[in-house]
């Protein structure tokens, strides 16, 4: 079982309702510092870094808390196209060894401002069959020696990275790969070695898994079982009825954000993925779905991980999230906002009934 936060990795404060003060230092290094930190007090292993074009350079920042952190573990988002294979395998696996092993990694397909950075690969099914390159390809430098690779967006030639990653011969860092198109999902099927999945109905991602699964044969997987991720909203507080009270509350705030013009609520960049509209569509079907998967969210700017909320005290959370362990989840990627106070909260509250729930099994 893993359990990660998320970090914003942003220079504006503010993001997804964080109201913690500018002054803060928001975007400055002694405030991720100080986020990872405190996920590594509070029982957390490590957390997701935001990305995006216009945000500070992900990679950087992930060395950088690596090197200020003792066990915490940064989920660093990256970009084919943004990247090219050979660059990406040499500097993570540098880092993955001057770090003792401690580099997760999220291959980012969907579309961002390409263009700014010279970018210009928008067609869907191309950029998915690069991404499966790309992957194929990093694995492949991870693991072997004289690597010669020839495909339609990539190539190498004798090419052998040094050093390898902490403990090469054993492990790799982890592969997360989001999207729930069926180009991306045979690149997950086939290269990596977590499917992120954002905050489903639990009957959607039963679905999802066991056609994921099916596909693993399909495209003749060569590598270890794909594993399963869930990446989600989760607020909690002492009750059910408070938890209830705070996310409406919090729900009232971004709508009055939305009605005050474009540019002022969470939307994000990903309305027309296929993954982000399956989760706007949940709203049409009710307002809470399973136990406390709240939809409510997404119709009032809440984006991507943001759309869904799962909503109650510690236990009932818990027992929701225990539900999706039953699925075969075992990677959860959690958060709330305000970061700091919810690190804390989520962490010494939900986390230790999670690990004994798993303990239980």
């Amino acid at each position: 079982m893993s359990y990660l936060w998320y970090i914003p990795n942003q220079i504006e404060p503010g993001h997804r309702g964080d109201d913690t003060s500018g002054d803060e230092g928001w975007g400055t290094l002694d405030y991720s510092t100080d986020l990872a930190r405190t996920a590594e007090d509070h029982g957390w292993e490590g957390a997701l870094l935001g990305t995006g074009w216009g945000r500070p350079d992900t990679f950087t920042l992930g060395a950088t808390l690596a090197a200020r952190t003792t066990t915490f573990k940064p989920l660093i988002a990256v970009r084919p196209g943004y990247w090219q294979p050979a660059h990406f395998a040499s500097s993570a696996a540098t880092l993955d060894h001057l770090s003792g092993g401690r580099v997760l990694v999220n291959i980012v397909s969907g579309l961002d401002n390409l263009a700014a950075y010279g970018d210009y690969t928008t067609d869907p099914a191309n950029r998915y069959e690069r991404a499966r390159e790309f992957v194929q390809l990093v694995r492949r430098l991870w693991t072997e020696e004289n690597v010669t690779y020839k495909g339609e967006h990539f190539a190498v030639e004798n090419s052998t990275v040094l050093p390898h990653p902490d403990g090469y011969c054993d492990r790799h860092p982890t592969l997360y790969f989001g999207g729930a198109s069926e180009p991306a999902e045979r690149v997950a099927a086939a290269e990596a070695d977590v499917q992120l999945f954002w905050g489903e109905p639990l009957e959607g991602l039963a679905e999802r898994i066991e056609r994921l699964r099916k596909l693993e044969a399909k495209v003749e997987r060569k590598h270890k079982p794909l594993e399963f991720g869930l990446r989600i909203t989760t607020l909690i507080r002492d009750t059910t009825e408070e938890a209830w009270r705070d996310a409406e509350a919090k729900v009232a705030g971004m709508a009055e954000k939305a009605a005050a013009g474009p540019g002022r609520a969470a939307t994000g960049n990903r309305r027309t993925a296929v993954g982000q509209r399956r989760l706007l569509e949940l709203a049409e079907r009710g307002e809470v779905l399973d136990t406390c998967l709240y939809t409510t969210p997404g119709t009032v700017g809440g984006g991507g991980a943001a759309t869904t909320w799962l909503v109650g005290s510690a236990d009932d959370v818990a027992q929701a999230l225990r539900r999706y362990r039953e699925l075969g989840i075992s990677h959860f990627v959690l958060s709330d906002t305000p970061y700091k106070q919810e690190i804390i909260r989520i962490g010494d509250e939900l986390l230790p009934k999670l690990r004994a729930l798993e303990s239980a099994r």
